[in-house]
């Protein structure tokens, strides 16, 4: 096939293509910068230029294409608001992918999203699920949680930097998944006509409260979290003041999304049946433990030969110089 995957150089997109590409596709990136882009095209990757944002920029990137994956979305960061790029982008690209003949669609979605009305990327993520099982294309839905590798930096390195860990709330157990994995089912999604105009959901082997990673992390790292807690009214107020300059419209959005984790509702579906239909080894798929003592293994070796190289080059200027002989002074008189 030829796909063309879109937010490819995203934590999760850039596993989407690798998984591609290792498994013989053909993969065109639609990305904004070749630039930041190179190591995609290093995997064999073809690269096109183009922005959701632009709908014009999608025809030539949509070209004989077999299928799209959608990974796309905005960030905390971006200058464009999620409206922009996960509701008008997202409908320009399924718009296009429609006239272009384009076979298949996978997007990917949030769990539970039709259940938080009032947190926007939640609702834009249920209508775009709404327009897309309405276009007409044969289409795959995959449901996600979380990722294990955004609590890296959420939890990992602030621990071993001794920095705070913020929590907020009542914190929503979640059942996060790593991005290697979540890649597995949308390009397994291809294969599998069982899985065509069907939504999934596409989580880790059990949810994890802040509170259980926090613990695990420390144990793994041998250190202890200096945990902060933000009162979920004061976040409110954050997000409403911001709310009133435009610098702040995404961020405030953002903040939004609090609300689920700090719902003290889980974010976790059963996952025998998915598996099932998938035809995938619930066995192989990574636990968060394992993800986690990975981390930390790599991290506490890589400080321990830091440290090691940091003495022995302090050993070796303490060391004290040889003092040249001196010869006696009955031998300096003759």
């Amino acid at each position: 096939m030829t796909l063309l995957i879109v937010g490819a150089t995203g934590t999760l997109g850039r596993q989407v293509a690798r998984r591609a590409i290792d498994e013989g596709h053909k993969v065109r990136c639609l990305v904004r910068s070749t630039k930041r882009a190179a190591f995609l095209k290093e995997w064999g990757a073809e690269l096109v230029r183009g922005d959701l944002c632009n709908p014009e920029s999608l025809t030539g990137a949509l070209s004989g294409v077999t299928a799209v994956i959608d990974a796309a979305t905005s960030r905390a960061t971006d200058s464009l608001t999620i409206k922009q790029v996960d509701w008008d982008g997202q409908v320009a690209l399924i718009q296009a992918a429609k006239t272009a003949g384009v076979e298949r669609f996978i997007f990917f979605s949030i769990l539970d999203a039709d259940k938080y009305p009032e947190v926007p990327l939640m609702e834009i993520k249920r209508c775009t699920e709404v327009f897309l099982a309405e276009s007409g294309i044969n289409y795959t839905i995959l449901r996600l949680a979380g990722f294990m590798q955004g609590l890296i930096g959420q939890y990992g390195i602030p621990i071993l930097e001794n920095q705070p860990v913020w929590v907020t709330g009542n914190s929503s157990p979640v059942a996060y998944m790593d991005t290697q994995d979540i890649a597995k089912f949308a390009i397994r999604s291809l294969s599998v006509p069982e899985t065509q105009n069907q939504a999934f959901p596409v989580v880790g082997t059990r949810p994890w409260s802040a509170e259980e990673i926090i613990g695990l992390c420390e144990r793994l790292s041998g250190k202890d979290a200096r945990i902060t807690r933000m009162p979920i009214n004061l976040l409110r107020t954050i997000r409403r003041v911001i709310r009133f300059f435009q610098w702040g419209w995404n961020v405030a959005d953002r903040l939004e999304f609090t609300e689920v984790l700090a719902s003290g509702k889980p974010l976790n579906a059963p996952m025998d049946e998915v598996y099932q239909v998938f035809g995938l080894d619930q066995g192989q798929t990574t636990t968060l433990e394992s993800y986690l003592q990975e981390y930390f293994s790599r991290i506490m070796k890589k400080l321990k030969e830091l440290d090691y190289e940091k003495n022995k080059s302090k050993n070796k200027k303490q060391k004290p110089k040889k003092t040249p002989f001196k010869q006696s002074s009955k031998v300096n008189s003759q």
